[in-house]
C-alpha cells in the first residue's frame, strides 16, 4: 500500500492500517499534541483506533510544538 504522509510516499504492507497503528509507527511514543488528516479531514482522536488507511490516502500529521 502506497501512502502519502507529511508530502512523502511511503510504502507499507497491504492490510489493514488503522490511524493509530501508523501514528505508533512513525512516531512512537508521542500521543499528545498531534492532529491528523487524511485527504483533507481532520480524523478526531477518538476514531484513531478504528479509521482505517487506504493505498494512496494522502495523510497530515500536525506536531503541536512550545514557543514565543
Amino acid at each position: 500500500m502506497e501512502i502519502k504522509v507529511n508530502n512523502q510516499i511511503k510504502e507499507f504492507p497491504s492490510g489493514e492500517l488503522t490511524v493509530q497503528a501508523l501514528l505508533d509507527l512513525e512516531i512512537p511514543n508521542k500521543q499528545n499534541g498531534l492532529a491528523l488528516a487524511i485527504n483533507n479531514t481532520v480524523i478526531p482522536k477518538a476514531d484513531w483506533s478504528t479509521h482505517y488507511i487506504h493505498d494512496r490516502d494522502d495523510i497530515l500529521i500536525i506536531i503541536a510544538t512550545q514557543g514565543g
